[in-house]
């Protein structure tokens, strides 16, 4: 029987990968954005300075250097982590922005069950069109040439349908769409875990498992993710073949406007186990960036399902204007007690 032995979670934002000196170019679209979500309410800059206090402490060379080397850091643990747990596959949870699925069809979760995937590079065009700041970053997703992944299209398809069978109508994707950029490939919360944390020629195969984190009118709820999450383990489970089984949540924790108390309440709810309050968080809290908690709050699910307990946390909240903006970097890693 297959058996899920290890977890890390790991946010994916644009600030790992581009270094200190670079941050500023995301603070000038900041100052331009009429929607920064913070609490459930959306602020341009001017009113979420306002209602902040003063992060410029935060925002030095030497601060944001700091940050930088220490998230870094981190990620090279998250490696080791997943490396020494010797995983058959891995479970890679993450929110796709449109990037693949799009306004003509937004499912609230989907496993894609094709035997490969492509891990395509961006064009010269792609870059050029991107937002200021974003170019660089999107490197950091992609191989220079394009790589063909392995998947596990047998277990994918029994969590597709153990998922129908506990309540679950999970979207299947035998072909991922062509997408934004018209290429079928696998998005940057799925290639960025390969191009940084796994390694660019790792071979472990996968399994893309898509929450809709960020788009109305179907983002599911905190419980809803949970008890996915519960679904997913419950099926790794039972699934016949003898495989280690590593999960993975892409993306968070808040942003593009920090928020410390909600991301140190987060993550002292994992570590602690506190269903009650993973399964009950505000959607209002949930918006834009920090939306991709929900795809933590399914890998917790599946961590409470089998047997798995946080064995560490990191936390470095990236500012990059004095309105704090930015991006709140976790890391975390689950094991298994008897393993």
């Amino acid at each position: 029987m297959a058996t899920v032995v290890t977890g890390i979670g790991c946010s994916h934002g644009p600030q790992l990968k581009t270094p200190p000196s670079g941050w500023a170019e995301r603070g000038l679209a900041d100052r331009r954005n009429p929607a920064l979500e913070f609490r459930g309410r959306a602020h341009d800059f001017a009113s979420l300075r306002a209602v902040r206090e003063d992060f410029s402490e935060h925002c030095t060379p030497e601060a944001m250097q700091a940050n930088w080397d220490a998230s870094q850091a981190a990620m090279d643990r998250l490696g080791r982590h997943v490396a020494d747990a010797d995983v058959d596959v891995l479970l890679i949870v993450s929110s796709d922005h449109k990037e693949v699925y799009g306004d003509e069809l937004l499912p609230a979760f989907a496993v894609y069950w094709g035997d490969d995937v492509a891990h395509v590079p961006f064009t010269e065009e792609q870059l050029a069109a991107m937002a200021p700041g974003l170019a660089e970053a999107a490197l950091g997703d992609v191989p220079a040439e394009t790589v063909v992944r392995a998947c596990h299209p047998g277990l994918a398809r029994h969590l597709i349908e153990r998922g129908g069978e506990q309540g679950f109508d999970v979207a299947a994707s035998r072909t991922l769409p062509p997408g934004r950029y018209a290429n079928h490939g696998i998005p940057h919360g799925w290639g960025f875990i390969y191009q940084r944390i796994l390694g660019e020629t790792c071979p472990i195969p996968f399994v893309p498992v898509f929450v809709n984190t960020f788009y109305e009118p179907n983002p599911p709820s905190a419980a809803r993710s949970y008890e996915f999450g519960r679904a997913l383990g419950r099926a790794v489970a039972d699934f016949p073949e003898d495989l280690r089984v590593g999960v993975v949540a892409s993306g968070g924790l808040s942003h593009f406007v920090v928020d410390e108390e909600l991301d140190r309440d987060f993550l002292t709810a994992l570590r602690a186990g506190d269903e009650r309050y993973l399964t009950s968080l505000d959607p209002a809290l949930m918006r834009s960036g920090t939306s991709e908690l929900r795809n933590w709050i399914t890998v917790a699910g599946i961590a409470a399902e089998t047997g798995l307990s946080v064995t560490s946390t990191d936390y470095r909240p990236c500012y990059r204007t004095e309105a704090g903006t930015g991006n709140a970097m976790g890391f975390v890693t689950w094991s298994r007690a008897d393993d």
